[in-house]
């Protein structure tokens, strides 16, 4: 009788403890369940974070026994900051050649600055620029590759340009029949949807598609998009999958591991990348040239009387020639404020607002940035923060309904 009430007991323990986890479990963020062909899927029971990268048994299949290329940065890490392509070296997959994006392979080049092709010391690998000569894999460049597989770590901004590098990699590979697997990494920026939609007669390297400023995707989701909307040259689609982050929602808080890119040193200044990029178009520094990029902004044209911060821009690590170099800025430090939630315009307009001759203000790379004419005509025009912003409205709802069909997590 005893053993029969024990045999019970612990029947009834066990019970509830597989009740008690699998309710726990319920609690992490998941992945929306996969109605596509595109999403990868994993059957891993882990319920801790893990990028697409680490995403190991989704995606390794796809390349054994393949010839692969990668398109991968600094920031293709995995979990114990070892790189993606030493990693793939270690599983025995036959890696051919690496395409490096803006910053080059190692991060280390200045914005804008041309990337030429190489070697990677550590493995031999031959590296293709694909921010040099050409933007778009040649067809030459791509010989002898059977898979492409696409790591790197975007920051959410319509301008950032490594969204701009997919696309043209994703045409290259429907042009020449070749998949190509997103390894997905989380959007620092996921909640944010904000900004002027990008005008058709606007498109640029840091503007490729009519979507707003901030675009709130991951990149394995926006590569969905490029290919659902049919963006690609000639309404191409590319043989496409994504590997998912797993454990993942838009609004987990997210700090990158390595740096995106050399001004982007920290999570404040990734947060106020979008905001604060419009000064590239104007006559006011962002902080190139100090150890406060994307954190502060300033000029020699804007009063001492109006601004008590002040910097003086020097060449450094990622920027040999900044903005205002050597000369002394007055402006605002913005290094300890809160994180903000939207695309915030006021501290554009307090420098415009400040600027004693405003014909020097803007630069021809403004309207770029902007994807439109209109917000420098509003900003001239005196228009409130307020009042240009409802200006987006109809845009911004239309864009959220066409993002919906993409996503690949709540």
């Amino acid at each position: 009788m005893t053993s029969k009430l024990f045999f019970k007991s612990t029947l009834l323990f066990f019970s509830l403890l597989i009740v008690s986890c699998g309710s726990s479990k319920k609690t992490i963020p998941q992945l929306k369940p996969n109605a596509d062909n595109v999403t990868l899927t994993s059957t891993s029971t882990d319920v801790t974070f893990k990028t697409g990268a680490e995403n190991f048994e989704s995606y390794l299949p796809l390349l054994k026994d393949k010839r692969a290329g990668i398109v991968t940065n600094q920031t293709g890490i995995l979990s114990k900051e070892k790189h993606l392509v030493d990693f793939l070296i270690e599983q025995n997959i036959n890696l051919q050649k690496i395409y490096a994006p803006e910053h080059g392979f190692r991060g280390t080049a200045d914005a804008g600055e041309l990337i030429v092709d190489g070697k990677d010391t550590k493995t031999n690998l031959p590296i293709i620029s694909l921010y040099g000569n050409n933007k778009k894999p040649k067809p030459e460049q791509l010989e002898g590759i059977d898979i492409l597989v696409f790591d790197l770590q975007d920051v959410g901004a319509r301008f950032y340009t490594y969204i701009s590098s997919l696309h043209y990699v994703m045409e290259a590979c429907a042009e020449n029949n070749i998949p190509l697997l997103v390894l997905d990494r989380p959007n620092p920026n996921g909640t944010i949807i904000d900004g002027p939609i990008l005008e058709k007669e606007h498109k640029s390297f840091v503007g490729m598609h009519e979507i707003p400023v901030l675009h709130g995707m991951t990149i394995g989701e926006y590569a969905k998009m490029i290919n659902g909307e049919k963006w690609l040259k000639d309404s191409l689609q590319c043989d496409l999958k994504v590997a998912p982050c797993l454990n993942y929602s838009h609004d987990m808080k997210y700090s990158l591991p390595a740096k995106p890119s050399p001004n982007l040193p920290n999570d404040q200044s990734i947060n106020l990348y979008a905001s604060l990029c419009f000064f590239e178009g104007t006559n006011v520094s962002l902080g190139r040239g100090t150890e406060k990029q994307f954190q502060i902004y300033g000029s020699p044209f804007l009063p001492e009387s109006e601004f008590d911060f002040s910097f003086t821009p020097k060449p450094n690590f990622g920027a040999k020639d900044p903005v205002h170099n050597g000369k002394l800025c007055f402006g605002e430090d913005l290094t300890e404020i809160r994180k903000v939630h939207r695309l915030e315009l006021k501290w554009l307009l307090k420098a415009y607002e400040n600027t004693a001759d405003k014909t020097v203000f803007f630069n021809d790379f403004f309207t770029k940035l902007a994807g439109t004419k209109k917000l420098r005509e509003q900003i001239e025009a005196g228009m409130t923060e307020k009042e240009i912003r409802k200006t987006w409205q109809e845009g911004l709802e239309q864009f959220k309904e066409v993002r919906k069909k993409y996503l690949i997590y709540e």
